[in-house]
């Protein structure tokens, strides 16, 4: 039975029957014709389910330190790597959403140079600061805690952008003037140790307000037990003291600096970046379709360090990919697929059935950006290059948007081969979407490329 039309069948069986009008109500004809084109390709391989989330890098060291949800695990770029046999001395991984640097951590442990690129700053220090921990011996970590601690009471509270609203909410009064103090000390830290520092603070905010990162948004809660900046800091000084040694227990090592890249930069437009080597391989998860702004979910973290006020929160926000329902369209900006332009004109239609009237133009955005992106990547990537890309299909007001295919079909038209599309997972929808349209599930897909000579 073909594959590609195994996962719609409602309510819980991954089988499909022959089309119908079911199949046209929520997917519409352009996307069951996506689904019959690949349906050759597409295959399940569950057990990849754990590994395109962060779940699996919990117990990873370095990378458990901080909590970047939409992180793909350690242990998956490890298996793409050894199924693309990369290893050779010309080859080379880009990642042109590295986020906080899985991919780059997982290539450079095996000698492999490897170029990772990201739009947002907070997730680019993370990547450009983990392979410091190499530099470090155990202890330092540690006897840097007390040295700062002394300080605190003598520096004047830090910076931060304080006209965004978050922060005026987010913190008891007290625990924000101590944090304050905390990212006073630790900027008169001297590199590698400032850099480090760095992140376990920003490892500790969320822990110390009363914010949780939780799909989209950041929600407040307000019964939260809130931990104190010194025991945060300190704990979290104590797991990456554990790091440092886990890491010389396993023998990871980074043979040469210049085998880790990671760069502030736009993934629509490469122009401007120099790459140190030619990528033949690529690995990487974009931003989801489904409305996650991701200066929402990292706006602590943001405030303190990379933006000075709300303007320049609200201008990154609409620098990024747009994947969130804030994104600005063109009145030029027509959808880049046919697939796309039913989804919209349907949604258009069902406006009051959206829970935000503005998806149909985030959409828009999304695949326009999407479609730049894979531009790029067909023009930085050498011929014969594997590409493996992570994304999700999403659903709205009952109507089921291929993701996965819609990529796929753009690649081809710049220039890739779709070799395999692997089913890793199937997620659930909302409460409100089952109760008003029935439970379908929603692939989550490993997307495999190569590029044509």
């Amino acid at each position: 039975m073909r594959r590609a039309l195994d996962s719609l069948q409602p309510p819980l069986m991954m089988t499909f029957p022959s089309p119908s009008s079911w199949m046209i109500r929520h997917m519409g004809a352009e996307g069951l014709r996506l689904e019959r084109k690949y349906a050759v390709l597409i295959r399940e391989e569950q057990r990849l389910g754990r590994l395109v989330s962060y779940v699996g890098n919990k117990e990873v060291p370095l990378l458990r330190l901080y909590r970047y949800k939409e992180a793909f695990a350690f242990r998956l770029v490890e298996e793409l790597i050894a199924r693309f046999g990369i290893g050779r001395p010309e080859d080379c991984v880009l990642d042109p959403f590295c986020g906080m640097g899985t991919t780059l951590l997982a290539a450079a442990l095996r000698g492999i140079p490897a170029i990772g690129i990201d739009r947002l700053p907070v997730a680019v220090f993370i990547a450009q600061t983990l392979p410091l921990f190499f530099q470090i011996q155990p202890g330092e970590i540690r006897a840097a805690y007390g040295k700062l601690k002394r300080m605190l009471p003598r520096v004047p509270p830090a910076e931060i952008a304080e006209d965004v609203e978050i922060m005026k909410v987010a913190f008891p009064e007290n625990t924000l003037q101590a944090l304050r103090r905390w990212k006073a000390a630790i900027e008169a830290l001297e590199p590698p140790l400032r850099e480090i520092y760095r992140l376990l603070f920003f490892a500790i905010l969320e822990p110390c307000s009363y914010t949780a990162k939780d799909g989209q948004f950041l929600r407040l809660r307000r019964s939260k037990k809130l931990a104190s900046p010194d025991d945060a800091l300190l704990a979290k000084v104590m797991e990456a003291e554990e790091d440092v040694l886990r890491i010389r227990a396993l023998r990871w090592e980074l043979r040469e600096p210049s085998l880790w890249t990671a760069i502030l930069g736009d993934t629509r437009n490469l122009h401007s970046i120099s790459f140190p080597c030619a990528p033949t391989a690529l690995i990487t998860s974009p931003p989801y379709a489904n409305r996650y702004d991701y200066t929402r979910t990292y706006s602590l973290e943001l405030c303190f360090h990379f933006v000075r006020d709300f303007s320049e929160l609200r201008a990154l926000r609409h620098s990024l990919l747009r994947s969130h329902i804030e994104a600005r369209l063109d009145p030029s900006e027509k959808a880049p697929h046919p697939a796309v332009q039913e989804t919209v004109d349907f949604l258009k239609e069902q406006k009051a059935s959206l829970n935000n009237p503005r998806i149909p133009e985030m959409l828009t955005a999304y695949f326009v950006d999407m479609r730049k992106a894979i531009q790029e990547w067909g023009r930085v990537l050498v011929p014969g290059a594997r590409a493996a890309i992570v994304v999700d299909n999403v659903r709205f007001a009952g109507r089921l948007l291929p993701v996965d295919l819609i990529l796929c079909e753009m690649s081809e038209e710049e220039g890739f081969q779709v070799e395999e599309i692997l089913v890793a997972r199937y997620k659930g929808n909302s409460s409100q979407q089952m109760g008003r349209y029935g439970r379908i599930p929603v692939r989550e897909s490993i997307l495999i490329w190569r590029k044509r000579p």
